[in-house]
């Protein structure tokens, strides 16, 4: 192809370009003006000079000793028979022949080589003569001058030496200074594009160098940057989460595959019943581990579940109405309707989660509250069971983060659920906090508000 496939060689094929057509453009224009600029310029001092002249022989005030005006070779008047009646500086010789006017009173230009010229005055080449037939007293004279075009020739030397040699020249001089001055501030970005081809999955713990310029490459640097730091704490984020998931795994599989090898080993001595239950428990936890990861796994691929409008009051009304009798029962305060726009399964899940930590953890009561603030609703469980720390309301979140206390009531659970909640919440654009509370804990989560169009 035609187009360099790099950006330094396009930038500098652009510029070599520009400056071609910039400096096409302006020698065109000038070799277009200036050869008729310069021209007209002699002839309008030949002009002067031979008009100037005939308006004094009309009148009779011919001097014999005419005067040239500067840079005017010379002015002479000729009578009819070719006699010199006026002359300036180079005497009484005639030096234009063969270029009579046609029609008298008008002014006619040729282009000439005359001869007969003194040296000191002549400085060769063409001349530019022009002649004008006038009526005098003493009958018809013509009157010429002349001026040399040897200034003019050699200024159009000097310019169509400078459009001709120096327009190359100049656009190779933009092309050299064009292709360092890009490959110059290309440098920090081809250091940026080998460092990032070091980088493996296997140790992000590298960082591109980023220049001090403060201009563009200095963004990216940065930005890129920041991206590795978040792939490394997604890929750290990600090896844990693995990690965590085979623990959390194990056990429940390593419970089941103990109970069957012994029924298995000792059937007589085995209460089937009483083994089925147990595993049945065993596999039940196993698949909520299961379907948490799944859930877990589609938030993180920013899969969007069907939406619609949801009453949170409803859900917390069905929720209450389910563990009336749970271990402890859950006191759900009087709510009007909270719609908001959501995955009913997800948000479902969300109450789930929270109740069943709110129970696991509680003394006596857990409350569950559903309000209206501004925009959004508030739906908020209490219980009266084991604080949080201030230092642990965010690790909380994290995913199978247990916390001692936790553990020691109930060591089935995954350290999944509140994890799962937050991922569900965030989603559905609002947030879940741990707030003050004592004796106990409390957990707050806001979603935005839908607004409900009255029935008509």
């Amino acid at each position: 192809m035609l187009i360099p496939r790099s950006i330094r060689g396009r930038l500098t094929t652009i510029a070599v370009l520009v400056g071609a057509l910039v400096f096409g453009t302006s020698s065109a224009i000038t070799v277009a003006t200036v050869p008729g600029s310069l021209r007209d310029r002699v002839d309008a001092r030949v002009e002067l000079a031979v008009r100037r002249t005939a308006s004094d022989a009309r009148m009779g005030k011919l001097p014999a000793k005419l005067e040239t005006p500067a840079r005017v070779q010379f002015v002479q008047v000729i009578a009819p028979d070719g006699r010199v009646v006026a002359a300036g500086r180079l005497g009484q010789q005639r030096l234009v022949t063969g270029f009579d006017p046609p029609e008298p009173e008008r002014i006619y230009a040729t282009d000439r080589k005359l001869t007969g010229l003194p040296p000191k005055i002549d400085p060769g080449g063409d001349y530019r003569v022009m002649a004008m037939s006038v009526r005098t007293p003493s009958g018809p004279v013509t009157v010429y001058g002349a001026a040399s075009l040897a200034d003019v020739n050699r200024a159009l030397t000097w310019v169509y030496g400078l459009l001709f040699i120096g327009t190359p020249l100049v656009l190779l001089i933009i092309g050299l200074i064009t292709w360092v001055v890009v490959g110059f501030a290309l440098r920090p970005v081809e250091r940026i594009r080998a460092r990032l081809a070091d980088i493996t999955g296997a140790d992000l713990s590298s960082r591109v160098p980023v220049p001090a310029t403060g201009d563009e490459i200095t963004r990216l640097a940065a930005t890129t940057n920041s991206t590795l730091d978040r792939l490394e704490r997604s890929a750290e984020t990600q090896r844990r989460f693995v990690a965590d998931a085979s623990h959390e795994l194990r056990s429940p599989i390593t419970a089941l595959r103990t109970q069957l090898d012994y029924a298995t080993a000792y059937p007589e001595e085995t209460d089937w019943y009483d083994t089925c239950v147990r595993a049945m428990a065993a596999a039940d936890r196993l698949a909520d581990i299961i379907d948490e990861l799944l859930m877990l796994a589609r938030l993180d691929a920013g899969a969007v579940a069907p939406r619609t409008t949801v009453d949170l009051c409803d859900l917390a009304r069905d929720q209450a109405d389910r563990r009336q009798d749970a271990r402890v029962p859950v006191h759900l305060s009087p709510c009007g309707p909270a719609p908001v726009l959501g995955s009913p399964t997800q948000l479902d899940r969300v109450l789930t989660n929270l109740l069943d930590n709110a129970v696991r953890h509680a003394g006596t009561r857990v409350d569950l509250d559903v309000s209206l603030d501004g925009r959004d609703v508030v739906v908020t469980v209490t219980n009266d069971g084991d604080s949080i720390a201030a230092e642990d309301r965010e690790r909380v979140f994290e995913r199978f983060t247990r916390l001692e206390a936790g553990r020691s009531r109930d060591r089935r659970g995954s350290g999944l659920g509140l994890a799962l909640s937050r991922e569900i919440v965030n989603a559905h654009g609002g947030a879940i906090t741990v707030a003050d509370h004592e004796p106990g804990a409390r957990f707050v989560v806001r979603l935005p508000l839908r607004a409900v169009s009255p029935s008509p």
